[in-house]
């Protein structure tokens, strides 16, 4: 990957902005056909200033996922392990993936889609490293949990699909409900904590 170091110097907010466009249009087109005249009609910036930071579409999708696997990484390194209740380490981690998502909407979806792209100039190089990423990821979710505290007629895999599904569903709900980041306070949290007692009288003893 080569990119030119005039890019990490922008300012936050066209940095950002432009990162954001990239992921749109990598998302909803994929690699082949992800257009940059689309990219820097939605980054508000010329194709000439694009291929100033980035030589090629392919170095700017790489970079992409450089900078996707960095938060992701960022993401796990926060997983308290001390904590045994997986309700509660679910809680913390759709949190500050909601955290995330505020500045980067389409951040997960860019990552979930490098798992399904197919094009041969860059499957080869993401995806053994995509997988690999996801595998320590449910291992340090799942790390050191107190699954005792699961009622015995309880299929816990499936009572941890529930909430991992209540979990992503609250999170869209409350991304489009929220203003900012800082909207992340102590409502939402109380309003999470209702479906999450809910549950646990359902799958806890």
């Amino acid at each position: 990957m080569v990119m030119n170091p005039i890019f990490n110097s922008l300012k936050t907010e066209k940095k950002e902005r432009i990162i954001n466009a990239a992921m749109k249009e990598f998302v909803q087109s994929g690699y082949e056909k992800a257009s940059t005249n689309e990219i820097v009609k939605e980054a508000r910036i010329s194709k000439g200033s694009l291929f100033n930071y980035f030589n090629s579409k392919k170095d700017l999708y790489l970079y992409l996922f450089e900078y996707g696997v960095q938060i992701v990484e960022f993401v796990y390194e926060q997983i308290d392990l001390e904590e045994t209740d997986i309700f509660k380490r679910i809680e913390k981690l759709g949190i500050k993936k909601l955290q995330i998502q505020r500045k980067f909407p389409q951040i997960f979806d860019f990552l979930l889609s490098l798992t399904k792209e197919e094009s041969e100039e860059v499957k080869y190089l993401i995806k053994e490293r995509v997988h690999a990423i996801q595998a320590e990821g449910v291992t340090r979710i799942y790390e050191n949990i107190d699954y005792s505290m699961f009622r015995e007629d309880i299929d816990i895999k499936k009572a941890i699909e529930i909430l991992n599904w209540t979990m992503f569903g609250f999170g869209e709900k409350a991304l489009n409900q929220l203003n900012s980041v800082e909207d992340v306070g102590e409502q939402y949290l109380q309003e999470w904590d209702s479906y999450s007692k809910l549950l646990k009288n359902c799958f806890y003893k």
